[in-house]
């Protein structure tokens, strides 16, 4: 690219961040929720403001950015999100969508660095990767630990679904590399900038992991937002839990009905009294259950209200109707129990008369109200008042916690993960309120158990959620075995499922049968069928693992080739945790064992890139069973933190993650952690973007036997 068009480039960016300074000084400058977010926003787009252009066959031009920057009437950035912008995404040689050129604008800080032009004017296929020359750089590059946003390099298949209108439930499913998490991000920032009510209503991003979010940290406040709430599914019960827990009965539907049956068991249904100022009233049980029956239907605490109202009427009507029927002296003594109508009798009249009361002969001796309404209502409030009513009727409907419920359901006050939809479950039950929000973004949902599901929805009473997964990655902590069905970025079907794949918590089987019971019908699936991440090579080294466990499912297609092929070595258990030191350490002197490509070569893959020369970040992924004794031996130290050259992680804690290179360990073990072992270490094969090692102890496992083995053993360590 010329030195003239950078500098065309290079003064009209210089002109955006002159209007992005003036904008911030005067947020700066204002008071209130509104400003203080406003300048968060504008400092958030520092990098990376404008990174493209359309120059449009009617002679327009529009630069596209992060956010959308206006002198006046006049737009001089257009935010990604608006429909004009979205032919930056989506235009091709075959339909070229009004765009005569597109340009990629790369800058470093506010300098222009690099441009790249596409003339949209040569016939082309229409799966033609858009911006191929931006996308692949963006996925050659090294790893940084953090994920980055793909504003800049979205494909059309993914614009998609981040534009994708629909109201209720969309699942994104897509098998590994498909970008299924930064699509779901940018939909979420999409959705706030298209329906800004939102903002109110508040949004929720739901994360395997506290790891995992980390990862994903960045996106949304590169994008321009910043007020989203992210947590893991035991954030969401009072600050969370530590110990982790898998526990398949726990999170099966059921568990709900046994609950709310927990709850209701406490309320006692039998004869009551109650005493009040030295009398004592008696409830019977067909009474008592009349008014437990008129308050049940509510939650827990709100129908107990109901309930201890009603028999707070009942007191005060018997306790009114024994004063009604009294004559009193008038030192206060009574003289006669009166007739059973309440009328006075004649040997009241005597008494009266004696006492000096005349009464008139002629007057009705009808009931006589010594109380009106005010003094009922008095009495009624001293009932509730009174600590010994109080005390009755904590002991017929006690007040309860969701802690006391679940614990006598479970045994245990030790909280894991697999209690957290029990006690929100309960908390539901007992009338607790919970925060909900506008929308919901699920990761890595195949792992939800049916529990899970009942608390996610309760925080979304919309029912707006982007659900995002894939069936086919379900992991041993999901705790499920038998059948389950589902697609890993394949044509699955309308309801995401297909004979085949294995295992949901709590015995779901596919998208349909988790959604259905809380959205009916009001749920849709997009699926992702690109993988963007992993090398051809890797791909083509987990297919037996992936045919054997999702017969007749494809893959996602790789769109590159590293030109690395990933290998296996085979070491004793004795001699496990040295080994992988060895390799780790020659992995960050920029050495790796190289091996010769297999003799079955596929087709070659769409793009082709050439190997790194750079170390990069390294995953080591083993069972727990390794954790202790590999992080003796590794530079590695505390909870994962993934800015740091080398990783120790599990299977599970590397869901939804990617490294330039990728270590396992054990892959034996992995298989045998649970019955859904095989999608374990699918995920871990499918970790790297460059480079993939298998360290095995003993015999490999016949699913990698296809892996080429690295020359010279254990001492595979290239000079």
């Amino acid at each position: 690219m010329s030195s003239g068009e950078l500098a065309v480039e290079q003064r009209y960016l210089t002109e955006l961040y002159r209007r992005v300074d003036a904008l911030r000084a005067e947020a700066a400058e204002g008071e209130g929720e509104f400003w203080r977010g406003e300048l968060a926003r504008l400092e958030s787009v520092e990098d990376g403001l404008c990174f493209g252009r359309l120059d449009l066959t009617d002679g327009r031009r529009v630069y596209i950015g992060r956010i959308g920057l206006f002198d006046g009437d006049e737009p001089l950035l257009l935010d990604w999100r608006a429909p004009a912008a979205r032919p930056f995404y989506t235009a091709t040689a075959v339909d070229a969508q009004g765009v005569r050129r597109r340009r990629r604008i790369t800058t470093r800080g506010r300098t222009v660095v690099a441009l790249d032009d596409e003339l949209l004017d040569t016939p082309a296929g229409d799966d033609e990767l858009v911006g191929e020359a931006a996308l692949l750089s963006a996925l050659t590059a090294d790893r940084t630990g953090r994920m980055r946003e793909i504003v800049t390099t979205l494909q059309a298949e993914q614009d998609r679904i981040v534009r994708d209108e629909h109201l209720g439930v969309l699942v994104v499913q897509g098998g590994p590399g498909t970008g299924k998490t930064a699509v779901a991000l940018h939909r979420l920032a999409y959705l706030l900038y298209t329906r800004p009510h939102l903002r109110s209503r508040g949004v929720l991003v739901i994360g395997p992991s506290r790891v995992f979010l980390d990862y994903i940290g960045q996106v949304l406040p590169g994008l321009g937002e910043h007020t989203v709430v992210t947590a893991t599914l035991p954030d969401l019960w009072r600050g969370g839990v530590e110990r982790v827990e898998v526990n398949v009965e726990k999170g099966r539907a059921e568990m709900a009905e046994r609950v709310a049956a927990a709850v209701w068991a406490r309320i006692q249904e039998e004869t009551v009294e109650f005493e009040f100022e030295q009398q004592v009233v008696r409830l019977e049980p067909a009474t008592w259950k009349r008014v437990v029956a008129t308050a049940k239907g509510l939650p827990y605490r709100q129908a107990r209200l109901v309930f201890e109202r009603g028999v707070v009427v009942l007191l005060a009507r018997e306790l009114g109707d024994r004063m009604e029927s009294v004559v009193l002296t008038e030192a206060g003594e009574a003289i006669d129990g009166g007739d059973a109508d309440g009328s006075l009798s004649a040997a009241d009249l005597r008494a009266l008369a004696a006492a000096g009361v005349v009464v008139d002969p002629d007057e009705p001796q009808g009931p006589r109200h010594v109380l009106d309404d005010t003094d009922r209502a008095g009495l009624r409030a001293a009932l509730l008042a009174d600590a010994g009513v109080r005390e009755v009727l904590d002991r017929v409907w006690p007040p309860l916690t969701a802690e006391q419920v679940v614990a006598g359901l479970v045994g245990t006050t030790a909280w894991s993960t697999a209690d957290v939809p029990l006690l929100d479950e309960a908390a539901a039950v007992l009338g607790e309120g919970v925060p909900t929000f506008g929308h919901v973004v699920v990761d890595e949902a195949q792992e939800l158990s049916e529990m899970d599901w009942r608390m996610l929805v309760r925080r979304c009473p919309a029912r707006s959620m982007t659900i995002v997964g894939d069936l086919a990655q379900t992991g041993s902590a999901a705790g499920a075995s038998g059948s389950a069905a589902g697609a890993s970025g394949s044509a699955a079907g309308a309801s995401g499922s297909a004979a085949g794949a294995t295992g949901w918590a709590a015995g779901a089987t596919g998208w349909a049968e988790v959604l259905r019971p809380h959205v009916a019908d009001r749920w849709r699936l997009a699926q992702l069928t690109v993988n963007y991440r992993t090398p051809a090579e890797i791909m083509a080294a987990t297919e037996e693992l992936f045919a054997a466990h999702h017969p007749g499912l494809r893959p996602p297609r790789s769109v590159r080739s590293t030109g690395e092929q990933p290998w296996r070595l085979g070491t004793t258990a004795a001699e496990l945790a040295d080994v992988v030191a060895r390799l780790v350490a020659a992995h960050q002197e920029g050495r790796w064992p190289v091996c010769a490509p297999p003799a079955h070569q596929e087709e070659g893959p769409a793009v082709i890139a050439q190997p790194g020369h750079h170390a990069g970040n390294l995953a080591v992924i083993a069972p727990p069973v390794h954790r202790e004794r590999l992080a003796e031996v590794l530079p590695v130290a505390g909870p994962p933190e993934l800015t740091e050259p080398v990783v120790l992680l599990t299977p599970g804690e590397a869901k939804g993650l990617e490294f330039d290179a990728v270590l396992i360990v054990d892959p034996a073990a992995i298989l045998a952690a649970g019955p859904l072992g095989h999608n374990d270490l699918y995920v871990a094969m499918t970790r790297a973007t460059r480079r993939l090692g298998v360290v095995h102890p003993g015999p490999c496992p016949a699913v990698l036997a296809g892996l080429a083995a690295s020359p010279g053993g254990g001492n595979a360590f290239p000079p």
